[in-house]
C-alpha cells in the first residue's frame, strides 16, 4: 500500500523567532491538518534548553518557558496534535536539550544541517569548503546516532537542507549539490544502517523536495540509501507561515512518488 500523506511532524508557530508570524498559530496549524486529512501533526518550535549551557544569542530566548506558551494545544477528533521541538547540535556536538526536557516532549527533531549558524554549529575548519562541509555532514549525523536518546521519538530533520552550503555571503545551488555529491557512499550506508537499527525517523522536508528534475539523483541519493537500509520516514512541512502550509501537500506527494514509498516505510510515533 502506498505511503499515505497523513502526518506533518515538523511545523513552527509564531513562537519560533524565524517565524514571528501572528497568523502562524496552533489553531491555524490544526485547521491545515484537518483540511488536508492529516492524522498527526507536531509543533516543533526552535528550542535550546535553559538547562544546557551554550545557547547562541539567537537561541537563548527560545527556552522552555517560551515554547510552552503554545500549550495547551488545540485538539480535534480527527487530528492528534503533538508537542515537540526542534533543537540543535553545536560545533562541539552538544545537543541543546536535557534528558529532563526530552521526557516532556512527544517528539524532538534534530537538524544536523544548520551549517549557516557559523558561530554555533561549525568550526572554522569545517566552514572552509564544500569538502569540509561534507565531512561535517557525516560527523554531525554520526554524533547524534551515537547519543543515548529515545530514538522512537526522535527525527533527523532536513538531511538535504540547502543551508549546508550557506556562508556569510550566501550560497549557490551548485555548492549545495557539490556537498551532497561529496558524501561518501560507504559512509551513507554505514550511517543509515545504524539509523535503521536505532529506529530514528528520517524527515522528508517539503522545502528539500523543491528541485529541478535534473538534480533528482543528487538530492535523493541519501534518502534512497536510507530506504534501502530500512529507515522509516516522516513528513515535515517545516512551515513558518501559512503559505508554506498550503504548499506542503504537493511537495509531500512528490517525495512519496519519487522515492516509491509504501506504508511500511512510515515512521510512526
Amino acid at each position: 500500500m502506498r505511503y499515505s500523506i497523513d502526518n506533518d511532524l515538523h511545523v513552527h508557530s509564531y513562537l519560533s523567532s524565524c517565524s514571528s508570524d501572528p497568523e502562524q498559530t496552533p489553531e491555524r496549524i490544526l485547521r491545515y491538518a484537518e483540511e488536508n486529512g492529516l492524522k498527526t501533526v507536531c509543533l516543533t518550535d526552535h528550542f535550546w534548553d535553559d538547562l544546557v549551557p551554550g545557547a547562541s544569542e539567537w537561541y537563548a530566548p527560545q527556552d522552555y518557558a517560551h515554547i510552552c506558551q503554545a500549550k495547551p494545544l488545540p485538539q480535534s477528533d480527527n487530528v492528534r496534535f503533538l508537542f515537540g521541538c526542534e533543537t540543535d547540535l553545536d560545533m562541539h556536538l552538544t545537543l541543546g536539550i536535557s534528558p529532563e526536557r526530552i521526557e516532556k516532549m512527544d517528539f524532538i527533531i534534530i537538524p544536523t544541517t544548520h551549517m549557516h549558524m557559523r558561530e554555533l554549529t561549525l568550526t572554522e575548519e569545517e566552514a572552509k569548503s564544500v569538502a569540509s562541509r561534507a565531512k561535517a555532514w557525516v560527523r554531525r549525523l554520526d554524533a547524534v546516532l551515537n547519543m543515548d536518546l529515545p530514538f522512537h521519538k526522535v527525527g533527523i530533520a532536513h538531511l538535504t537542507c540547502r543551508l549546508i552550503a550557506a556562508a556569510g555571503d550566501g550560497y549557490t545551488w551548485e555548492d549545495y549539490l557539490a556537498v551532497l555529491d561529496l558524501l561518501p557512499e560507504a559512509e551513507l550506508y554505514c550511517l543509515f544502517q545504524k539509523a535503521a537499527r536505532l529506529g530514528v525517523g528520517i524527515e522528508l522536508n517539503a522545502s528539500a523536495m523543491s528541485f529541478d528534475d535534473k538534480d533528482t539523483d543528487t538530492v535523493l541519493r541519501p534518502y534512497r540509501i536510507a530506504k534501502e537500509c530500512g529507515c522509516k520516514f516522516y513528513l515535515g512541512s517545516d512551515a513558518h507561515h501559512p503559505a508554506s502550509l498550503e504548499m506542503a501537500p504537493a511537495l509531500f506527494e512528490r517525495a512519496v512518488t519519487l522515492l516509491e514509498l509504501q506504508e511500511e516505510d512510515k515512521f510512526i510515533i
